[in-house]
Formats: structure tokens, C-alpha cells, sequence
């Protein structure tokens, strides 16, 4: 975690278009103790901006902005700091999402997320964690990666994982938890988080969300499994 100032407190940037939406998660998170937003952004070109200058530890970034959209933003913002994206979206299927997850955001969230959600979510991401057990977004990745065949590349590097990583990586695709896939491999959770970090590893992703795109992508998950 970013804490210039070593209190333990979550620094986040916002980033939306709109001032309302952008001023009201603002308000939600800054009532919190342990969280602080240190930056507002109205457009991609400024989240880009102030994400590399404030170094933020979350990013809440919308995905559909004029100019540089959320897609773009996602990948620079990725690419040039360590702060975890959380893109935001008004529908509940939205291919500029599963585009903002190959980019390396962590997982998304509807605009009319609960206040205690939205708190939740930026915690999690912060700490390392993928919001992926919604069955939406399993069901937002299978319909866009439906529409397109394996990647036979991708297929082959499989081979570079031993076979319980490819089981924990299964299973992860699916929507399991570290629990549940603990629980199905008949292993410990220690054990889950290591084959979990072994292949991210492997793989060179960044986390468990871009875990999920592969294994879509690859074929070692098709929709409809699990």
C-alpha cells in the first residue's frame, strides 16, 4: 500500500466524467477513516495525469469518457504505476469493461453500487484481491470471449504450468474463491494463494483478473463451465 504518510490510510483517485457521480464516491470514500481521496479526474487524459503524479493505491475509473476513454486510461495507468484500477460502468454488460480487464484493471462495478459495496470493493482491490466472484462478470467474460475462438499461443503456454496450477486456474476462471478451490483440490488456502502466485507468475499477469482472461482465452475455460 502507497501510505506517504504511514498511517495506514488507502489513497484513491477518481476518475469520471460526470461531477456528480464523481463528487458522490468522493464524499462515500472520505467518510471513511482508513481511506482518502487525494485527486479527482475528468477525463482519462487527467486520471493518466494525476495517477502518475499522486500515486495513488486504488484508481475508481470510469469506463466511458470522452477524449482518452477508461480502456486507454486503464492500460496507461497500469503500465506506468502500481495502483490497482477499479473501472466503473453504467451497464451490466459492456464490452469496454472486459477490454479495461485485458488492459489490467481488477474488476469492475455498476455505478449503483451500494455505498457499503463500493467501500468494500476498494479494499479488496487494495489489498490485492480481484472482484471477480460476481456471477456477472464471469457471465460479461464469457459472452465477449465467446465470440471469438482459443488463441492457440496462448493454448500452448499452458504448458508451462504444472497440473494443479492449471486446476487452481480453472477453477479461478469460474468464480471460485481461495476457500472453494482449496475445498475442491482437497489442499490448504496457503497452498491455493501459492499455485495462484506460481502462475500469475508463469504467465507474467498481473493479477487474478487478467488470470481469468487467459484462461478464457486460451480454452482451458469455455462459457458455460462451472
Amino acid at each position: 500500500m502507497n501510505d506517504e504518510g504511514g498511517t495506514g490510510v488507502l489513497r484513491v483517485l477518481v476518475a469520471d466524467d460526470q461531477d456528480l457521480f464523481r463528487g458522490g464516491f468522493a464524499m462515500i470514500l472520505n467518510a471513511h477513516d482508513d481511506i482518502t481521496v487525494v485527486g479527482e479526474a475528468a477525463d482519462g487524459a487527467e486520471a493518466i495525469a494525476k495517477a502518475v503524479e499522486l500515486r495513488p493505491d486504488v484508481v475508481l475509473m470510469d469506463i466511458r469518457m470522452p477524449g482518452v476513454d477508461g480502456v486507454e486510461a486503464t492500460a496507461e495507468v497500469c503500465r506506468r504505476t502500481t495502483a490497482k484500477v477499479l473501472v466503473l460502468t453504467m451497464y451490466d454488460v459492456d464490452d469496454y469493461v472486459y477490454d479495461a480487464l485485458r488492459a489490467g484493471a481488477c474488476g469492475f462495478l455498476l455505478k449503483d453500487v451500494r455505498r457499503d459495496d463500493l467501500v468494500r470493493a476498494v479494499r479488496l482491490v487494495a489489498a490485492g484481491e480481484s472482484l471477480l466472484a460476481p456471477s456477472v462478470t464471469r457471465r460479461l467474460i464469457a459472452d465477449v470471449v465467446g465470440r471469438g475462438t482459443p488463441r492457440p499461443a496462448l493454448r500452448r503456454r499452458l504448458g508451462e504450468l504444472t497440473g494443479r496450477e492449471i486446476d487452481t486456474l480453472r477453477l479461478l476462471a469460474q468464480g471460485r474463491s481461495n476457500p472453494e478451490i482449496a475445498a475442491e483440490l482437497v489442499v490448504s488456502e496457503h497452498t491455493v494463494k501459492t499455485h495462484v502466485s506460481n502462475l500469475l507468475t508463469k504467465l507474467g499477469l498481473r493479477d487474478r483478473a487478467q488470470a481469468v482472461v487467459f484462461a478464457y482465452e486460451s480454452g482451458l475455460v469455455v462459457p458455460g463451465d462451472g
